[in-house]
This record gives C-alpha cells, structure tokens and sequence, in this order.
C-alpha cells in the first residue's frame, strides 16, 4: 500500500452513502432530542439562533422527526412537542424570559411526574369472587 492510498482511505469511509445517512440520522436525532431540554431552548433564544431564517427552516425540516417510522427513536417526547412550538415565532420569542423558560421546565418536571399516574393505578383492589362483581368468566 503507498502513502497516497493511506491518505485517502479515511475519505472513501466518508463517502459511503450508507456511512453518511448513518451520521446524519445521529445528528439530527441528536439535535431533535436536545429540543426537550427547557435550558437549551432558552440559551438558543437568547443568543437570537431561533430568529435565524436558516435555524427557522431547519425546524421545519425536522418535522419528519414525527412520522411513525423516525418518531420511535426518540427517547424524549417533549422533544417533539417542543419542535411543534418552535414552529411558531410566539413561543420562539418568549423562550428568552427566564420565567417562561422555568414555567415550561416545571410543565415538563409536573408531566413527567404524573404521566403514569392514572385514577386507580396505585390502589390495590383485593380480588374476589368474579361472579359477585358481575364479571363473565
């Protein structure tokens, strides 16, 4: 093998499409998830990233991300309940107060602390005879 082969074996990894869909897939699903992030939004808008044309075209873009087949890869919903909000420019723009930042983490931090808890989840009802309480067996 000769010097010039080793130099461009690192190129032709990164040319293979299945390698580069790879990548961009991580990225994105990456950068979507960081969106359930309250503390992340806000520095984004503070540093007037989510008033960029480009960033606003971005978002839109991303919106496959909740299609069926990619919105099963997401480990945090919010994620996508956040990127249907930054489609629209209020929300945009009042993700740079702190008080809204706070009131959108403590929504988050109150959803996630209840989400499973549904009426009669937690009581243990003692099982009985399932003919008196009317069941068909």
């Amino acid at each position: 093998m000769m010097a010039s082969d080793l130099a461009q074996s690192p190129q032709v990894s990164t040319e293979d499409p299945r390698a580069a869909n790879r990548e961009k897939f991580e990225l994105e699903l990456e950068f979507v998830q960081s969106l359930a992030n309250p503390y992340y939004l806000h520095s984004l808008a503070q540093q007037n990233i989510l008033d960029q044309p480009a960033f606003i075209h971005y978002l839109e873009y991303l919106q496959y991300w909740k299609e069926k087949d990619y919105a099963r890869f997401i480990h945090y919903p919010h994620a996508l309940h956040h990127l249907d909000l930054l489609q629209h420019a209020q929300f945009r723009s009042a993700m740079r107060k702190d008080d809204w930042r706070e009131y959108l983490n403590q929504q988050q931090y109150d959803h996630w602390r209840t989400w499973r808890d549904y009426p009669g989840a937690n009581s243990v009802e003692t099982v009985g005879d399932p003919q008196e309480s009317g069941m068909q067996i």
